[in-house]
């Protein structure tokens, strides 16, 4: 009797979790009066998209993330602060403005040097979701992102303040399988330019997988951000998860794992998600 009784309890507790999904699903995904249709993808916390995929018209978000990497002689202090917004279905807006600082650990070693604190840059972005398939549960989007760079912050007042540009289109195809697994490829070239200098090339391809937990938006996942640049290929794998603090406030914890590259170490990285007006049952 145990034996049917466990098995009785294992199958109502995977009963309950589909009832909970689909109720999740059915509570996000519902499509108002002059709204188009959307699907839930998990969204990757290092490279993360300009706005939800499917946006809707009236979605925004504040993000704040701080990370640190070991670069061996010196600490690298990575901030950001980024707004994201929709102003019609389908197409999001970012501003974005990253800072990094450095921190020498005693006495650097003579063959090294300290690279100067700086604003990186204003980051402005756009992205398009063209295709949102409810059947399918794949969604595509092409979006662009245009960095101004900035001078390097011992440089400011003395001159420029801008040294040069970054180009960054890019393209999005995601996949949702069944109710919980997501898939994810974000890729595109990156063509940086400083003035008075040749332009520098690199193709960027991050590739991620995430299963989300039953019921809710928290999920465990891994992202592979993977980069070539000048015969050099970069990879960085990153284990993350996300976790609901609020039905409007999530925190991202991600930890980079190198696996090519030159001059690669450990890293983290933490993301605060802040979505005003943002509600469901759950």
């Amino acid at each position: 009797m145990s034996v049917y009784a466990q098995k009785a309890e294992t199958d109502s507790i995977k009963q309950e979790r589909t009832q909970l999904d689909s109720s999740f699903l059915a509570e996000f995904e519902e499509i108002k009066p002059k709204q188009k249709p959307k699907v839930l993808h998990a969204e990757p916390l290092y490279i993360d998209l300009i706005r939800d995929l499917g946006a809707r018209k009236g979605e925004k978000e504040w993000n704040l993330g701080a990370g640190m990497t070991d670069k061996r002689g010196f600490d690298e202090y990575e901030i950001l602060v980024e707004y994201e917004w929709a102003p019609i279905d389908r197409l999001g807006f970012e501003v974005e403005v990253p800072v990094t600082l450095f921190s020498t650990r005693g006495e650097l070693s003579p063959n090294l040097e300290r690279p100067s604190n700086r604003v990186e840059s204003l980051k402005l972005a756009t992205q398009w979701s063209f295709l949102v398939s409810e059947k399918a549960k794949t969604s595509l989007a092409l979006g662009y992102i245009h960095e101004f760079e900035f001078v390097d912050l011992n440089r400011l007042g003395r001159g420029d303040l801008f040294k040069g540009n970054v180009y960054n289109p890019f393209f999005i195809a995601a996949k949702r399988w069944g109710s919980n697994y997501h898939t994810l490829i974000y890729t595109g070239p990156r063509i940086v330019k400083e003035f008075n200098q040749r332009s520098e090339f690199a193709y960027e391809l991050h590739s991620n997988f995430h299963y989300m937990i039953p019921g809710t938006r928290n999920f465990i996942g891994l992202e592979f951000n993977k980069e070539f640049h000048q015969n050099e290929f970069i990879g960085v794998l990153r284990p993350q998860m996300r976790i609901g603090l609020a039905e409007n406030l999530m925190v991202g914890i991600v930890t980079g794992i190198p696996v090519s590259g030159q001059d690669r170490s450990m890293s983290s990285f933490v993301r605060i998600i802040y979505e005003p007006g943002f509600k469901t049952f759950h």
